[in-house]
C-alpha cells in the first residue's frame, strides 16, 4: 500500500507541476477557434512528454529509497556491509565511474541501480539475494547494477521514454481535433472541444502508450543484455553472471516497484514478452554464452 500511494502522490504531484508550468508557458492553449495550433501542441507535448520523464529521474534515487525502505551504507557496521561496499568501489573503479550509493533492502532476491547520471547514483540489493547467492554471484549482480550506471541506462530510457511520450501526446490531441470537428454539426459552436475529443484521446493515449510501451520494454531488455556482457567484463568471467542467472531462476524474485522494475536485476515479465522489462532468464544465458 505505501509503494501504491507513494506511484499516486508522485505522479499527481508531477502532473500539477507540469500542468502549471504549461498554463504559464502558453502551451495549453493549442486548441483555440476551433484550429489546431501544431508547434504549440508539440510543445505542450513535448513539455509533458520529457517533463514527466526527467523529473522521475531526477527524483529515482529518493523515491527508490521511500519505497523499497533501502538503508544507505555510511559507515560499513559488519562484515556484509563491508564486503558489500568495497566490491561496489572495486567494480565502480574498474568501469571507471564515480562511487555510487551503496543500499541494503528488506525484501526476496533482487537488486537495482538508479540515479540521474554516472555521478549521482545508487547501487541496492536485498537482503535476500545476500543470504541466497555464493559471494561470487551476488559480485556479479553487482558488477551488473554498475555496468547499468556505467552505461548511462537510466538516462538513456528515460530519453526513450520521454521522446514516444510526446508522440503520445501530439498524436492522440491530434487525432481527437479531427474526430471532435468531423462530428461536431454546422450551427455548434467550435470554440471549445467537445466530449468527442476529450473520448477520444482518452482512447488514442491508451493506445498509443501500449504501443509506445512495446519499444520502450523492446531497448529495456537490450539494455539488460548489454548489462549482462558489461558484468563479464566487470569480473573478467562470464561464468559468475551466468552461475547468478540460474540462482535467480531457481528463486521467488523480489518485486520491485512499477516505476523502477526495468532497473532490477531480475523483473516480473508482462503478459507477453513484448511487455517485459527483461529478457528470460534463458536468453540471457545464451547470449553470454555464446563464443566470443
Amino acid at each position: 500500500m505505501k509503494r501504491v500511494l507513494l506511484f499516486l502522490a508522485t505522479n499527481i504531484a508531477i502532473m500539477l507541476v507540469l500542468s502549471i508550468t504549461a498554463s504559464l508557458l502558453g502551451l495549453n492553449n493549442f486548441r483555440s477557434d476551433g484550429n489546431l495550433n501544431l508547434v504549440t501542441l508539440l510543445g505542450f507535448a513535448a513539455l509533458m512528454g520529457f517533463g514527466g520523464s526527467f523529473i522521475s529521474l531526477m527524483m529515482s534515487k529518493t523515491i527508490a529509497k521511500w519505497s523499497t525502505g533501502a538503508k544507505v551504507i555510511e559507515q560499513p557496521r559488519d562484515e556484509v556491509e563491508r564486503w558489500l561496499f568495497s566490491t561496489v568501489q572495486t567494480l565502480a573503479q574498474r568501469a571507471n565511474i564515480p562511487m555510487p550509493e551503496v543500499a541494503i533492502y528488506e525484501g526476496e532476491a533482487n537488486a537495482f541501480a538508479t540515479g540521474p547520471s554516472k555521478s549521482n547514483s545508487l547501487v541496492a540489493v536485498s537482503t535476500g539475494l545476500l543470504h541466497s547467492m555464493t559471494r561470487e554471484e551476488a559480485e556479479a549482480v553487482l558488477a551488473h547494477e554498475v555496468a547499468h550506471v556505467a552505461n548511462g541506462d537510466m538516462v538513456t530510457l528515460t530519453l526513450i521514454q520521454g521522446v514516444v511520450n510526446t508522440f503520445v501526446f501530439f498524436l492522440a490531441r491530434v487525432v481527437g481535433h479531427f474526430v471532435d470537428s468531423a462530428m461536431r454539426k454546422d450551427d455548434e459552436e467550435s470554440s471549445g472541444p467537445g466530449m468527442a475529443y476529450f473520448a477520444t484521446v482518452i482512447v488514442m493515449e491508451l493506445t498509443l502508450g501500449l504501443l509506445a510501451s512495446v519499444i520502450v520494454m523492446f531497448f529495456s531488455r537490450q539494455r539488460e543484455f548489454k548489462a549482462d556482457a558489461g558484468a563479464a567484463e566487470l569480473m573478467r568471467n562470464r561464468q559468475p553472471m551466468i552461475n547468478a542467472l540460474r540462482r535467480l531462476g531457481s528463486m521467488q524474485a523480489g518485486e520491485l516497484p512499477s516505476n523502477m522494475a526495468a532497473s532490477g536485476i531480475s523483473g516480473k515479465g508482462g503478459i507477453m514478452a513484448l511487455f517485459s522489462s527483461h529478457p528470460s532468464l534463458e536468453d540471457r544465458i545464451a547470449a553470454l554464452s555464446q563464443p566470443r
